[in-house]
């Protein structure tokens, strides 16, 4: 099978992997190409999964394009050349939705990823992860590497980043009203809840990745989704149901919130991969929330983190 290395083994897909090495900051700073090398020189896996990156939501992106631009695209150009020196076999990088243009026809296929310009909120994070692609399948054309990306939805679950300024939608929603609950206040909620977002269980893209691993050989990326859009008022019912939260939503209409919509096609993997069940998301919920108050003083650390 050979030795598979994850990076950013320590985030929230990271630790759902089934990896020999799982790579986290405490090992090195992957911006650093001589850390990075040497990391790869001394473990010398065959398999890599690429899960390492600077993430965030909307406001995270949105408060830090230039640390999102620089980090990614450092990480990933150092990640990609130190895996082809040491003889990698198999890579697979993650990106992200939000790399497909922001006027795009519906649903979205992966052929779209380079036909316009991303939304204007998350530009910079959505062009370095649009480069590791082009990185990837450059390698490929060159040295004969077989370097895939695959492209989940919005993902939440077990050990996300609690943040309420910079994290994504859930785990900040997850947090808020947990605070809301304990403390007796009400519920505040960015925006309309109009939005629609497809989300997808960290579980499921650790396995999804695992045979990506072992099966996917296409040069052109795959979505991970279950093609299910759920509009983020059911995200904050669902949460708040979950919790038992008897105060009020306040919905901040002067508050951004991202593109409405982005729909995306799931043939592909449906196709490949037809027989993996995804998790219903009111279970994932459940799952993510049990996880959250069983290890409460993670949670606040992870709320309390910043960039």
């Amino acid at each position: 099978m050979g030795k598979l290395l994850v990076t950013g083994g320590t985030g929230l897909v990271g630790t759902a992997i089934d990896a020999d090495v799982k790579l986290s900051t405490a090992d090195g700073d992957l911006r650093n190409w001589q850390q990075t090398l040497e990391l790869f020189e001394h473990h010398r896996p065959e398999k890599v999964i690429h899960c390492a990156g600077k993430v965030g939501g909307l406001v995270g992106n949105m408060n830090h394009k230039g640390e999102f631009f620089y980090d990614n695209v450092t990480i990933n150009t150092n990640v990609l050349e130190a895996a082809r020196r040491v003889g990698v076999k198999k890579l697979v990088s993650f990106l992200s939705t939000c790399i497909f243009p922001d006027n795009v026809e519906y649903p979205i296929t992966e052929k779209q990823i380079h036909n316009g310009e991303p939304h204007h909120s998350n530009y910079p994070y959505a062009y370095a992860k649009r480069m590791l692609e082009v990185q990837s399948r450059a390698y490929n054309e060159q040295y004969g590497t077989n370097y895939v990306c695959v492209v989940p939805t919005n993902i939440y679950g077990p050990n996300d980043n609690f943040d309420t300024k910079n994290g994504h939608v859930i785990p900040s929603l997850i947090y808020k009203c947990y605070m809301a609950k304990k403390n007796n206040l009400d519920f505040y909620v960015w925006g309309t809840g109009a939005p629609l977002r497809e989300f997808i269980y960290s579980e499921d893209v650790a396995r999804l990745s695992e045979w990506a691993v072992d099966n996917y050989t296409d040069n052109e990326p795959i979505i991970f989704s279950p093609s299910n859009a759920i509009s983020i008022k059911e995200v904050v019912n669902t949460i708040a149901k979950e919790f038992d939260f008897k105060g009020r939503i306040i919905w901040e209409t002067d508050k951004p919130e991202g593109q409405y919509r982005k729909p995306t096609d799931n043939s592909k993997i449906r196709t490949c991969n037809p027989d993996f069940v995804f998790t219903e998301f009111g279970k994932g919920i459940r799952f993510t929330i049990e996880w959250f108050i069983e290890n409460i003083e993670q949670g606040i650390r992870g709320a309390e983190r910043k960039f």
